[in-house]
């Protein structure tokens, strides 16, 4: 795995927010992490090879199918993760 670096996206607890995690953004919608260029971590379906030009930041691949970058560090409440799956 690839150095974590200095700005990772955290959620507001501090923790560093990883490939697979489930979320919800402050606007409602939901989706899982797909892709971390901050730690180096990517999914099958969002390579390395894809996303690494942007240098910095996560990707978000929403239920509805859209997909959105965050950079950190992040404003609190932005991002967290979904309750709802963590059951």
């Amino acid at each position: 795995m690839a150095q974590q670096r200095r700005h990772a996206v955290n959620y507001d607890d501090g923790t560093v927010a990883r490939v697979g995690d489930r979320v919800q953004i402050s606007n409602g919608d939901k989706g899982v992490i797909i892709a971390s260029v901050d730690t180096g971590e990517y999914s099958a379906e969002a390579t390395q090879q894809d996303w690494e030009y942007l240098r910095t930041g996560i990707i978000v691949r929403t239920d509805a199918g859209a997909l959105v970058r965050f950079e950190g560090p992040l404003s609190p409440g932005i991002l967290r993760r979904d309750q709802d799956s963590l059951l």
